[in-house]
């Protein structure tokens, strides 16, 4: 006999919603997410979405309705709880559109629990469209099949930054001159952290030495070669979910 096919189909397109799910809920879509759904994912009347709200969790629901403009779908039960994020914050410096755009999308799909953009003196950029990286986070989460979205914080000055750390939070600082191997720092660290990334001319002398003169800071090396803003904001935190992460636990 054919096997029966899964349901949901592993096609069905995922979507985050802002209101909050429970079984027999309906749900209207409009605008891009609508034209998303009708025209690129052609789906019509009956057929299965994936509804994430970044609250409950993952949940089943299917097309009641789809109009030209709008379409309303039905949840019918739920898939998965909302996941447990490992505590790690990202603190990349702002770079270049194109390349932070890549770092908030990598940040997302590596399971960072908060991105935090960071203005230094040799950042080429010292504002965020948030409302775009917002997007960026929100797609990229949807194509990895994640249930809970980084919160991204707006950015800070590094000196504002390190006055307003927590003293239970360790801070890696990842130092092109140097410091103690990454992989070993951080699967001997318990508790929360978050990753400090330079932008690409890397941080000066005197933030630097600021940084090291911070309680909570601890200097780390990713390596012998000196990376780029993007390489190393993604090489760190890849390499942090790896020995410290849920990737050591799956």
């Amino acid at each position: 006999m054919p096997a029966t096919p899964a349901w949901p189909p592993r096609s069905a397109p995922r979507l985050f919603v802002a209101q909050r799910l429970d079984e027999g809920a309906s749900v209207l879509l409009d605008g891009a997410q609508a034209h998303y759904l009708g025209k690129v994912m052609r789906a019509g009347a009956g057929d299965a979405v994936v509804l994430c709200d970044n609250q409950t969790g993952e949940w089943l629901a299917r097309v009641a309705h789809a109009g030209k403009r709008d379409m309303t779908l039905t949840v019918e039960r739920q898939m998965r709880p909302l996941e447990a994020v490992p505590d790690l914050w990202l603190c990349p410096a702002l770079l270049k559109k194109q390349a932070f755009d890549w770092v908030l999308e990598k940040a997302t799909e590596l399971g960072a629990a908060q991105v935090r953009p960071v203005i230094t003196r040799r950042c080429v950029a010292d504002k965020l469209n948030a409302e775009r990286a917002t997007t960026i986070m929100t797609e990229a989460a949807e194509q990895c099949a994640r249930t809970a979205l980084p919160l991204l914080a707006e950015p800070a000055k590094l000196d504002t930054l390190l006055r307003a750390w927590p003293e239970d939070r360790a801070l890696f600082f990842a130092d092109e001159q140097g410091g103690a191997p990454a992989a070993p720092a951080f699967a001997a660290h318990n508790g929360p952290a978050a990753l400090l990334i330079g932008p690409e001319g890397g941080f000066d002398e005197a933030e630097r030495a600021a940084i090291r003169a911070h309680p909570a800071a601890r200097a780390i090396t990713l390596g012998p070669r000196i990376l780029r803003g993007e390489t190393a904001a993604v090489a760190g935190l890849g390499l942090w979910m790896g020995v410290a992460g849920d990737w050591a636990q799956s």
